[in-house]
């Protein structure tokens, strides 16, 4: 009986095997290379012809001591806590709108949110592009007929605020959805008789929603903002589809900045100790999250 049982016990780590393998080739290797990149010299030559040699701490010390990225991970910094704010308002009123919706019509808005979930991520940047348009743009269309001469033929992206505005739209309508449909998901779970006696007390929204929702749902509610910090953190094909971290410099975050490095000065060093800054300011950030959360969760 022992030895039946003993390959049983082996079937779920040969069932999940392949996935494991597949992440640490997809994740674990590319991390791995950039950082002994980092640490090498790596250019255009060492590209074609191989044979880098080890730099030390030298590219590190040339990131670090670029007034550019300081500047540009403040920014970043900016750019992380407007558009995850903005998501995470938008898409819990999203959902608390859905939870008092009637059966078809919530339906018909969750057929929305997955379609504008869905659709490809260059696909609504080409869009958003299209509407913003100088000359044939429908927001600048909108805007003139509304009375506003002065859009007429305005270049949004020619604007660093402007570009900027643009971008944090485009963010937040394609993140909107993926956190409105969990909280939405997660609010069925919560039993309705507590919001009922919460009402016979005489509790509003707003107090039900932080003595109940809330509380109830912090769990999700912290993975969910995590998820987006993540997201919005790393976001590059929207920026960079758009306005290349232009004009000015304006909309350049810690992704575009190492992808310029690495492919404008052919510096893949400089470029893979700029990228392992990134993912290690992200790490701290979550780090400090983590540890306030559980603080929170341990004094309740």
């Amino acid at each position: 009986m022992r030895q039946q049982a003993a390959p049983r016990a082996f079937w779920p780590y040969l069932l999940i095997a392949p996935t494991v393998v597949g992440a640490v080739f997809l994740l674990a290797h590319p991390l791995l290379r950039n950082l002994l990149i980092s640490f090498q010299h790596y250019g255009m030559g060492e590209l074609i012809r191989g044979g880098a040699g080890f730099a030390g701490l030298e590219n590190y010390r040339a990131i670090l001591g670029d007034p550019e990225f300081w500047e540009v991970t403040r920014r970043t910094v900016w750019w992380t806590l407007l558009n995850v704010v903005l998501i995470m308002v938008l898409g819990t009123l999203v959902a608390l709108m859905m939870q008092r919706l009637g059966r078809r019509m919530r339906m018909l808005v969750m057929s929305g949110l997955v379609l504008a979930w869905a659709s490809p991520v260059i696909a609504t940047t080409t869009v958003f592009q299209w509407l913003f348009s100088s000359r044939l743009g429908v927001v600048n269309w909108v805007l003139v007929r509304l009375g506003f001469e002065s859009f007429e033929g305005y270049s949004w992206l020619a604007h660093g605020g402007a570009a900027f505005t643009i971008l944090v739209l485009l963010v937040v309508w394609q993140s909107v959805p993926f956190v409105a449909i969990t909280l939405h998901a997660a609010l069925t779970t919560v039993p309705a008789e507590l919001f009922e006696s919460a009402r016979i007390d005489g509790a509003g929204g707003w107090r039900i929603f932080r003595s109940i929702t809330l509380p109830v749902l912090r769990p999700v509610f912290g993975l969910v903002l995590c998820l987006e910090v993540i997201w919005v953190f790393r976001c590059f094909a929207q920026i960079w589809a758009v306005t290349k971290g232009g004009p000015g410099g304006a909309t350049t975050t810690l992704p575009v900045y190492a992808y310029q490095v690495a492919q404008s000065l052919h510096r893949y060093d400089l470029g893979a100790a700029a990228a392992t800054l990134t993912v290690l300011i992200l790490i701290a950030a979550l780090i400090l999250y983590f540890r306030q959360m559980f603080r929170q969760e341990a004094e309740l």
